[in-house]
């Protein structure tokens, strides 16, 4: 487990350090006098947990952490400063843990014990991760999938946004043409949309995320890592990456997003 740790005092940051590095569940400390400075560090490397003081001169560690949130949305945040008021503002950024100064050896070691329980029960998630936050990306391994179509991709948008529900040709078609008739020809275009669809797919090693039916079709969520599932479930991670976008390229994800935005404002 790699740490980072900030705080403005020498002395507690080399305490903090030093009690981090006698914890056995940590294989890396990394401390930092001065939080814009960890930021430019994080920028290439990666940390599992980040030991903010919540009172810095050049950012506080409140906005501190949602900068280290934005960069890397799986990083813990535990938050240590001497002054309790601050646990209100700290927990609504979704933060794992609150110490106060001066700094417990013991509950520190308990925090980091919690944050290394969860990150070991996280599930394995799906080698095909779907992005919705911003544009809408799908990525097989890392790669990104390339669609020989924009409305084949589209299509595919759409039945992630349905979360595994099923629609029908006609639907399908009323998304992805909004003001044509659904005549003998379009419906040959709807063909070759779904054709190009299934084949790119198939090229991606992907196929069984699609299922169709008798004239219907849908998406199989659960082989998906998707930012939306996540969010809907309540994810941390999920709740603190999105940012007010979802499938900007798409007018019909408006619906979708207006959803979204209520949730967060509630959060």
């Amino acid at each position: 487990m790699k740490i980072l740790c900030a705080d403005d005092e020498e002395l507690v940051l080399g305490l903090t350090i030093s009690l981090c590095q006698n914890l056995p569940q940590v294989t890396e400390v990394k401390g930092f006098i001065k939080g814009l400075e960890a930021l430019e560090w994080l920028n290439e490397h990666t940390v599992d947990v980040a030991i903010l003081d919540i009172n810095m001169p050049d950012i506080d560690g409140l906005t501190l952490a949602a900068r280290i949130k934005e960069k890397q949305p799986d990083t813990a945040i535990v938050f240590l400063t001497g002054y309790s008021q601050y646990a209100v503002d700290a927990f609504a950024l979704h933060a794992s843990g609150y110490l106060l100064k001066p700094l417990n050896p013991k509950h520190l070691a308990r925090e980091i014990e919690y944050v290394f329980s969860l990150q070991e029960k996280k599930p394995s998630r799906s080698h095909i991760v779907v992005q919705t936050f911003g544009e809408f990306d799908v990525l097989v391994d890392g790669r990104m999938v390339h669609f020989n179509r924009a409305r084949a991709k589209e299509l595919l948008a759409y039945l992630v946004d349905r979360q595994g529900g099923s629609i029908t040709r006609t639907h399908a078609f009323g998304v992805l043409w909004e003001d044509q008739r659904y005549t003998r020809s379009m419906q040959k275009q709807l063909d070759v949309v779904i054709r190009s669809l299934r084949d790119t797919l198939e090229e991606y090693g992907i196929s069984e995320i699609l299922e169709m039916g008798r004239g219907t079709m849908r998406i199989v969520p659960e082989l998906l890592d998707c930012d939306l599932y996540h969010y809907f479930e309540g994810d941390i991670n999920a709740v603190n990456a999105y940012r007010g976008e979802y499938m900007s390229a798409y007018s019909w994800a408006s619906l979708t997003e207006s959803y979204m935005d209520r949730i967060k404002h509630r959060l």
